[in-house]
């Protein structure tokens, strides 16, 4: 499985990337799944090479605006830092994430100006 080195542009013409961690059947069921349509995105190995807040804030926009839609809510680290509290900021959510990649939900993928959480992994070929 390849993996850029280079983070490619989320919002790149016609470029699919995945955000992507090996260890989750979910995210390898998700990234299978591309493959057997004929794509084949850029692998973005996020727990390496976390997203910037930037790059977390662009994800929430396409992701409909709300960074908790892509919080492991259930991560133990979201509970000790209170990000499952009513009321928690937004601005909040994406510090966490950025200083802590495990909090991101797994597998995002991005698809020209759209993305689609990967859970279940049918729900990104509406994008693609």
């Amino acid at each position: 499985m390849a993996t850029t080195d280079a983070r490619p542009p989320i919002l790149a013409a016609m470029q699919v990337t995945i955000w992507h961690n090996p260890r989750c059947s979910t995210s390898r069921k998700t990234l299978a799944l591309l493959r057997e349509r004929g794509i084949e995105p850029a692998v973005v190995e996020y727990l390496a090479a976390p997203p910037s807040k930037a790059e977390l804030e662009r994800a929430a926009a396409l992701l409909g605006g709300d960074p908790a839609r892509f919080l492991r809510a259930k991560e133990p680290l979201a509970r000790e830092l209170g990000l499952n509290k009513p009321g928690t900021k937004p601005a909040a959510i994406i510090a966490a994430m950025a200083a802590h990649p495990i909090l991101i939900e797994r597998p995002i993928v991005f698809a020209g100006r759209r993305a689609a959480l990967g859970r279940p992994p049918e729900a990104v070929l509406d994008i693609v």
